[in-house]
C-alpha cells in the first residue's frame, strides 16, 4: 500500500509564470506541473520544462510533493521531458494515455536507463498513469501491476468519453462504470485511485454530489483544475473527527479482547472482526499523515 497523501491533485499548466507562483501557495497534496495538454502550441513545451526546472531548483516548492505530467510514447516529446525534469525536488510523473501494461513498462524502463545514466538509484522516480481511453479502463488492473514504480492510477473522464464516443451527462451516468472498474483495479494491485476532474469548476454543489459518489466507489482522491475545489477535496478524503475516534475505540477495544482470550470484541452489540479492525487502522494511519502534512506547513 503507498504512503503517500493524494487527497488533491492540481493540474498547473507550467508554461505559465503567474499559474506557477500561484501554485506556491496552493494547498494541494500533489502539484501536477502540466507539460501534456494545457500547454500550447508545441514550442511553450520547452517553456514549461524550464520553467519547472527553474522553480524547483531555486526551492520555490520546497516540501511539496511534484509529479510533472509529461507527454506520452508517441508525442516526440517524452524523451525531452524525462532527460530534463529526473532532478532532484520532482517525486515522480502523471503518464498520459496508458492504453495498456506495456506503455507503462517502456516508460519505467526509460526511467530506469535515466537513472543509471544520472547516477540516480533505480527506482527513484514513481508513476502515476493517467487511464483515459476505452482501452485503458478495461486494462486498468494490468496498468496499475505493469512497474513497482506505480503508486497510483488516475481518471480522465473527458478524454475517454472522447474516446468512448459517448455523452458526458450532467448527472455523470456515462462516467459510473469506468470509475468503478478504475477504482476496484486499484485497490486490487495496492495502489491509490483517484478520481476524474470536476469539469464545471465553479459548482461546487455539484462537486460535492460528485464526492460522495466518489468516496463511496473507493476513490481517495481528485484531480482538481482549481485551488477553490481543494478545501471541499480535502474534506471527503480526510476522516472525519467521529472516523478517527471510532477507530481509536476499535483497536482499543480489539486489543483488550485478544489481552483477555475473548477474540473478538463487541462494541455496541456490533462484533468488531478483522475488516473493522484493518479499517480502523487505516483511516488512523491516513489522519497522521494529515496531522503531519499540517504541521510540516506550520
Amino acid at each position: 500500500m503507498s504512503d503517500y497523501l493524494m487527497r488533491s491533485l492540481m493540474f498547473v499548466p507550467a508554461h505559465s509564470d503567474k499559474l506557477m507562483q500561484s501554485a506556491t501557495k496552493a494547498n494541494a497534496d500533489i502539484l501536477l506541473f502540466d507539460i501534456e495538454d494545457s500547454v500550447q502550441p508545441v514550442e511553450n513545451k520547452q517553456v514549461a520544462r524550464d520553467k519547472v526546472i527553474e522553480y524547483v531548483s531555486q526551492g520555490k516548492f520546497k516540501g511539496r510533493v511534484i509529479f510533472p505530467r509529461i507527454n506520452d510514447r508517441e508525442s516526440g516529446q517524452l524523451l525531452k521531458d524525462v532527460t530534463q525534469l529526473t532532478i532532484p525536488g520532482i517525486e515522480g510523473f502523471m503518464y498520459p494515455k496508458a492504453k495498456r501494461g506495456e506503455d507503462i513498462y517502456f516508460f519505467c524502463k526509460l526511467l530506469e536507463t535515466i537513472e543509471y545514466e544520472k547516477g540516480v538509484p533505480k527506482g527513484t522516480f514513481k508513476i502515476i498513469p493517467l487511464i483515459e481511453t476505452a482501452s485503458a479502463v478495461l486494462n486498468a488492473e494490468e496498468i496499475s501491476r505493469a512497474s513497482p514504480r506505480v503508486v497510483a492510477i488516475a481518471y480522465g473522464s473527458e478524454d475517454f468519453i472522447t474516446d468512448l464516443e459517448g455523452i458526458h451527462d450532467k448527472e455523470h451516468l456515462s462516467l459510473f462504470t469506468p470509475r468503478a472498474m478504475i477504482a476496484m483495479a486499484a485497490r486490487a494491485a495496492k495502489i491509490i485511485p483517484i478520481d476524474t476532474v470536476h469539469v464545471r469548476v465553479k459548482d461546487l454543489e455539484d462537486l460535492e454530489k460528485n464526492l460522495i459518489l466518489s468516496q463511496k466507489l473507493g476513490f481517495e482522491g481528485m484531480l482538481v483544475l482549481n485551488p477553490k475545489e481543494i478545501p471541499l477535496v480535502h474534506k471527503y478524503y480526510s476522516p472525519s473527527q467521529e472516523e478517527v475516534e471510532n477507530s481509536r475505540e476499535i483497536l482499543k477495544s480489539d486489543e483488550e479482547a485478544r489481552k483477555s482470550g475473548v477474540g473478538v470484541a463487541i462494541i455496541n452489540g456490533k462484533f468488531i472482526g478483522p475488516p473493522f479492525v484493518l479499517k480502523a487502522q487505516k483511516i488512523l494511519k491516513k489522519h497522521q499523515s494529515i496531522v503531519k502534512k499540517h504541521q510540516q506547513n506550520g
